[in-house]
């Protein structure tokens, strides 16, 4: 038996998606003034949900990357960021991100209790 099972390793996974997402989500504010910028995204969901059914080494090579957003409404000056929802988009982000972090503890605290180092 591993001490870290399929859902740690994906709770790593989600954890550094969200990290690539935040990044993702502050360039595109950072250039929503550029004209004929096109807005990026991270789908690291969709990748890490077909991956759990295969096991901690399926997970564990779930990566996350940015990719064009094409069905991104585009503005007069060729952009396709909407300011606001970017600012929500980072928001909600965040919140999932916190939500991994307390999820990861909880379960480091479960082990370290197991072990009587509590």
């Amino acid at each position: 038996m591993d001490l870290f099972d399929t859902t740690q390793a994906a709770l790593h996974r989600a954890l550094a998606g969200t990290a690539v997402r935040q990044s993702t989500i502050a360039n595109n504010l950072a250039n929503a003034n550029t004209p004929g910028y096109q807005r990026q995204d991270v789908d690291f969901h969709s990748a890490l949900k077909s991956a759990i059914g295969g096991g901690t080494a399926a997970v564990e090579r779930v990566s996350a990357r940015a990719q064009a957003d094409p069905t991104a409404p585009v503005r007069f000056d060729g952009s396709s960021v909407d300011v606001d929802k970017e600012q929500a988009a980072m928001a909600e982000n965040g919140l999932e991100a916190e939500a991994l972090v307390a999820v990861s503890k909880a379960r480091v605290d479960i082990l370290k209790t197991a072990m009587g180092t509590r």
